[in-house]
């Protein structure tokens, strides 16, 4: 049982103009590149197709095509790489203006990145109690346990210390094929524990209406969303009025027809589309 028909890229490359192409999932994992990845973005922009990758990252968009290129993809294969850190920061740099200097943050990341804070002007504090802001960008709870970050944030959230989630995602693919908690889930524990969490990135609709920007004219019908996640990926399109494409790779990989139809239940969407996945 399937939840929407099958389908490949011709087919898609024939009914739509552009394309909002999910990183991690679709594109590659924590190991790296996926076979014939790189030669489906290539044959997209081969046929004349807008291509923008779209990913819930806490990083810029140039750090994460940078990223792609040093992975194996070519730079000719998109036109644009869009993250949810890039929203994050046109809209927190505005509102933000000329009242940085002082305001002391608290970033959750991976791999100790601080990058929106640098670019906002913030201080950067390791110790949730002297906080004035809090970013959770990132996770490394596969090796860090979720109890850990909740003993380190409290002293924030129970202050009501504001926190900006710009990677919404619940789950992240690790190493080997394996999932972890994602920084969605620590924005989650972090909510749970009494603090405001403002939120950054697929589903919500302001990376959309980015994304469309960039696209310039092209008709909302003729754009699609790929992604591998129903709770983002799909979601996010169906609230943006986009069609979508689920692929099954990624963090549904091992999900059943039935499990796949609750999922999209629960999250209020279907994809339009369904791809083995996202190979010429």
């Amino acid at each position: 049982m399937s939840i929407a028909p099958k389908t490949d890229l011709a087919a898609l490359a024939a009914r739509y103009d552009a394309f909002l192409v999910d990183q991690f999932g679709v594109l590659r994992d924590e190991d790296g590149a996926y076979p014939g990845a790189n030669e489906a973005l290539l044959r997209l922009k081969a046929l004349g197709r807008t291509v923008i990758v779209l990913s819930n990252s806490g990083r810029s968009g140039d750090y994460n095509a940078e990223r792609l290129v040093k992975l194996g993809f070519d730079r000719a294969g998109f036109d644009r790489f869009l993250t949810s850190g890039d929203v994050a920061y046109d809209i927190l740099a505005g509102e933000t203006a000329g009242s940085a200097a002082g305001t002391r943050c608290l970033t959750i990341s991976s791999g100790g990145d601080r990058n929106l804070a640098d670019r906002l002007g913030f201080e950067s504090v390791e110790d949730a109690a002297l906080a004035d802001i809090v970013i959770i960008s990132g996770s490394e709870a596969d090796r860090v346990p979720m109890a850990d970050y909740r003993r380190r944030l409290a002293p924030a959230a129970r202050r009501g210390v504001p926190c900006y989630c710009t990677n919404p995602d619940r789950h992240k693919l690790a190493s080997g094929g394996a999932t972890a908690p994602g920084a969605g889930s620590i924005a989650l524990a972090y909510q749970d524990l009494g603090g405001p969490v403002r939120w950054f990135g697929k589903p919500h609709p302001a990376i959309y209406r980015q994304a469309q920007a960039l696209l310039g004219g092209i008709a909302a019908d003729r754009i699609v969303c790929v992604g591998d996640s129903l709770e983002h990926d799909i979601a996010g399109a169906a609230g943006a009025g986009l069609a979508s494409c689920l692929v099954r790779t990624g963090i549904l990989a091992e999900s059943t027809g039935p499990e796949l139809a609750a999922l999209a239940d629960r999250h209020g969407a279907r994809p339009a589309f369904v791809m083995e996945r996202f190979a010429a």
